[in-house]
């Protein structure tokens, strides 16, 4: 591990899953710390509110909360990254389909942000199939979801869920 290196694992985190909970684990062993952004996601409908994400985060990676904060962000993700002084931005790659993006938002990222290098993690094989998006379609549909999510973020679905009403 390099001393004092800031790292910065973004995502929207609609919730936040088993497999986003081991790329955190995975960024604790290489850097001094990591700050898990969550976006605002203008470009995105989320399930959760801002803070409600904000909050199963937290919980999420409260294991790991002497290396490991948790902060909301909007707009360019460069100006979160260099006004925390972080060096590296990690990506969780699921998939080869993952590939071919992460691959382009890294150029774009490299271009905005020369000083920072992107890093992608891969999760533990049991977690490599698990999307937040297949998660909160499962929970809408009625399936269980004990297996993608730890149980405070399934506490957290269900009620929500819930509280939308099933479709």
């Amino acid at each position: 591990m390099t001393s004092n290196v800031i790292a910065v694992y973004p995502g929207t985190f609609d919730p936040m899953t088993l497999g986003h909970e081991d790329v955190v684990r995975r960024a604790t062993q290489l850097f001094s710390k990591v700050i898990v952004a969550v976006a605002a996601g203008h470009h995105k409908k989320a399930l959760f509110t801002l803070q409600e994400r904000i909050d199963m985060a937290r919980t999420a990676v409260s294991a790991y909360s002497d290396r490991v904060t948790v902060e909301s962000f909007s707009g360019l993700l460069r100006d979160f990254v260099v006004a925390r002084g972080g060096k590296a931005m990690v990506r969780g790659l699921r998939a080869v389909t993952d590939f071919d993006y992460e691959f382009q938002l890294a150029g774009m990222n490299r271009s905005l942000m020369p000083e920072v290098e992107t890093v992608f993690l891969t999760p533990s094989d049991k977690y490599q199939f698990i999307s937040s998006t297949f998660v909160r379609e499962i929970a809408m549909l009625g399936g269980e979801v004990d297996k993608f999510v730890s149980p405070k973020v399934q506490e957290a679905l269900l009620a929500k869920v819930n509280s939308l009403g099933r479709e």
